[in-house]
């Protein structure tokens, strides 16, 4: 039979994790079990209603609690192979809880990680337990993947703070965010050196959503735009100049959570492949019988476990505080997005016309799995990143 879970058991015995992190998954993976008539309800819910709704229920279940770390020691662990198993986990059940979790976690880590005292007391609590909706904007229509290309100004201002104008594109959470972690450029430095990041709350005046947007997979989303937005020198994170390590040091970070994501959507259309296939009826038997049909989940079969490999490694060196472990995160996120598209794309080939019904598993999971390509770094411009990592002193002594 095939699996019931959002995680591989096996994958999961492997020393690349704890006893731990194997009680993580599975207190999420029953929990997520647990609360199977609302993933029917936020299916048809409008996306920012929903957004609100599951960050604050992510809150109220503990699943956030790591965000702030003041309350621990947790039960649970609270490193990077955590958050690539609960949001493998979470994908494979329902999108939008993977959605509200990541984003969550994806403006909260740079507070944690760079954030003063004050900056964390006056956020982290709020996001740990859901009543303070975070998001992480970075991206803009002209700079595209190219962080160092930012070009929202924020100019002193007398009486020492900081004055932003600018747009911000393509925002998680923008219409439902109540902070925002901005990357704006102050000139402290030349090109990449004269970035820094800011906190902004979204009552702050001058914020504004400009544009609201909807994607082929309906969630909170949006452009943003800065006029005369006014905040004090206590906003920036971190220190001016710093914002482009911080921005990096973020997405290297989730870049592998994205490929963790992406295993979850790949295993549940795997696992509705699998059962479609030992039921129906085709050609006298059932369609599992035929050999073509057993080819093509075999090659499921063998991206899935390649790609849970890879985010687990990558994972794996994050937490054991490897300074390489950008690269792999990198490779992880490639090859498990790229992965899962071919696992989605092929399950839809299985399930033939009943796979491109509107509503039905397939068909969410392939509009829900084309974006994690472009998410935290496109695959292409990640290529070039992996190959620029490459010793050209190897192979160099011929045959």
């Amino acid at each position: 039979m095939p699996s019931t879970t959002g995680f591989d058991p096996e994958i999961l015995g492997l020393p690349f994790y704890g006893d731990e992190h194997r009680r993580l998954a599975q207190q999420i993976n029953t929990w997520c079990e647990s609360y199977g008539e609302l993933w029917q309800t936020v299916r048809r819910t409008d996306p920012d209603e929903a957004g609100r709704r599951l960050v604050q229920l992510l809150g109220d279940e503990g699943w956030l609690m790591s965000l702030d770390p003041t309350t621990g020691p947790h039960d649970l662990p609270s490193d990077t192979r955590a958050l690539c198993l609960a949001r493998e986990t979470l994908a494979y059940t329902e999108d939008l809880a993977d959605f509200a979790y990541s984003i969550q976690s994806l403006a909260a880590t740079p507070i944690i990680r760079y954030g003063d005292e004050d900056q964390k007391k006056t956020y982290l609590p709020g996001m740990a337990d859901g009543s303070i909706i975070g998001a992480f904007a970075v991206s803009e229509l002209e700079a595209g993947s190219e962080v160092s290309a930012v070009g929202l100004s924020a100019r002193r201002f007398h009486d020492g703070g900081y004055v932003l104008d600018g747009r911000k594109a393509w925002i998680a959470n923008a219409t439902i965010a109540d902070l925002i972690v901005v990357i704006a450029r102050t000139g402290d430095g030349p090109g990449p050196l004269g970035l820094t990041a800011f906190l902004v709350p979204v009552d702050t005046p001058g914020v504004r959503v400009s544009e609201r947007l909807n994607a082929i997979a309906p969630r909170s989303f949006g452009h943003l735009s800065f006029e005369h937005c006014h905040v004090p020198a206590e906003a920036v994170l971190g220190r001016p100049g710093q914002g482009l390590v911080i921005a990096l040091d973020l997405l290297e970070r989730f870049r592998m959570t994205v490929g963790a994501a992406a295993v979850g959507f790949a295993r549940r259309a795997a696992d509705a492949a699998l059962v479609h296939t030992r039921d129906r009826d085709a050609y006298g038997g059932k369609l599992f019988d035929l050999q073509l049909v057993k080819s093509s989940l075999a090659d499921i079969q063998i991206r899935l476990n390649a790609a849970s490999l890879l985010v687990a490694r990558a994972a794996w060196e994050c937490d054991r505080g490897d300074r390489g472990f950008a690269k792999h995160s990198n490779i992880a996120k490639v090859y498990a997005t790229e992965a899962a598209q071919n696992v989605v794309d092929a399950s839809v080939q299985l399930f033939g016309a009943a796979g491109l019904v509107e509503g039905s598993i397939t068909e969410r999971l392939y509009r829900q799995i084309r974006s994690l390509r472009i998410y935290e770094g496109a695959s292409d411009v990640l290529r070039i990143s992996i190959a620029e990592t490459l010793d050209m002193r190897r192979g160099t002594h011929g045959g």
